[in-house]
């Protein structure tokens, strides 16, 4: 059993620096392939595009509550909406993701220490 557990650290460790060194590397080559363009004329189209897809999806993902009780729902509206309303006020990125898990949170435990 051991060594089955070592096995698959060994491939999970392969796959993750993989996933790594791979595009690093194929960057580094088409860098250097149009170094006249510079850097970020010598970016492909999509790369740009792939941060905010990213980042819509796991925002689709988490807007839907695990559990679809109402307590989940409740939390989930009062977080996003806790999370909106600190973008507006402060336009920055850290603070609203802050407060709307402290909101959620909070919701939650309500909801617990209630029932």
């Amino acid at each position: 059993m051991a060594g089955e557990l070592w096995v698959a650290v060994i491939v999970a460790a392969a796959g993750t620096l993989l996933m790594r060194l791979l595009p690093l590397m194929w960057m580094q080559r088409r860098l250097a392939r149009e170094d006249g363009q510079g850097g970020a004329a010598a970016m492909p189209r999509w790369l740009g595009v792939l941060g905010p897809v990213m980042i819509a999806a796991m925002l689709g993902a988490s807007l839907v509550p695990a559990a679809g009780t109402l307590n989940a729902w409740v939390a989930t509206i009062v977080g996003g909406a806790v999370t909106l309303l600190v973008w507006w006020r402060t336009k920055s990125l850290g603070w609203p993701v802050v407060w709307g898990v402290v909101a959620f949170g909070v919701v939650r435990f309500l909801a617990v220490t209630v029932n």
